[in-house]
């Protein structure tokens, strides 16, 4: 989104127009690279799960030597036939396959999820609404990391504990980005839900900073009372959803020129 707001503001002198060829190769390698790698449906885990590894050259089908075996139980359940989303990260050997709210909305709104994806990734969240919304909107990762390894990977940072805080806490600031997402998919029966599932705590608890627990049912063990931003996230979401031209100001259409192509490897067998 960065880049892409960067190519709006540019002049097109001599100057601009360099970093604006560099800007679009940028462009079009990243959005490759993350449409192709880190993009998780069914079919995808699937592959997945049948991959070779060990395989070399630039015909290799699973190019990030990925371990079948590391693919976390929850996954195969979480995972619905229709329906994906972004993974969190993808390097040698393994793949973080958790969910992250924040980067599959704003995938949506910079155009960087394809129509296709962003419809699917609407999907996912229809289909897994009492992991990823709960009884308050919105999960910031699914699913909690549990036992010694949240210490590793958070800093051990005691709010982070399972279902608290960055860790599968429920955070209402994301109900805007939910909302954009879902005016843009042309699902605002989404965001219209979500939004009526927080009107029934989120005064009544003090705007909340965050919430605790798989479903979002208590009020976070540090959370602050009265946040601007969660009170904000709140007015940004109704605001929208009366006037959804508002849209505009932070949604970006497709680039049709960065839709890349993919094609499986000439060394793929079924």
């Amino acid at each position: 989104m960065a880049l892409r707001c960067a190519l709006s503001m540019l002049k097109h002198d001599a100057e601009g127009k360099e970093c604006i060829e560099r800007i679009v190769k940028r462009l079009h390698a990243l959005s490759y690279h993350m449409r192709s790698y880190f993009w998780l449906d069914f079919q995808q885990l699937n592959d997945i799960y049948r991959y070779k590894t060990e395989e070399y050259s630039h015909t290799a089908v699973n190019k990030f030597n990925v371990i079948p075996d590391s693919i976390p139980d929850w996954v195969f359940d979480f995972m619905p036939t229709r329906g994906g989303y972004f993974i969190g990260n993808v390097s040698p050997a393994r793949m973080d396959f958790r969910w992250f709210c924040l980067g599959n909305c704003i995938a949506i709104l910079s155009s960087l999820a394809t129509p296709e994806q962003s419809m699917a990734i609407m999907d996912l969240i229809e289909a897994r609404w009492d992991e990823l919304v709960g009884e308050m909107p919105l999960k910031i990762a699914y699913p909690a990391i549990e036992s010694h390894e949240w210490r590793i990977v958070t800093g051990c940072d005691p709010k982070n504990t399972r279902w608290s805080y960055h860790n599968g806490g429920s955070w209402p600031v994301l109900l805007w980005l939910l909302t954009a997402a879902c005016i843009k998919t042309g699902r605002p029966q989404i965001a219209r839900r979500a939004i009526d599932l927080a009107e029934t705590r989120l005064l009544k608890d003090g705007w909340p900073e965050y919430y605790d627990g798989k479903l979002g049912r208590y009020v976070g063990k540090q959370a602050r009372k009265y946040q601007t931003w969660s009170i904000a996230g709140y007015l940004v979401a109704k605001m929208m959803m009366e006037d959804p031209s508002h849209l505009g100001m932070i949604s970006l259409e497709e680039d049709k020129q960065m839709k890349p192509l993919r094609r499986r490897s000439s060394s793929w067998t079924c």
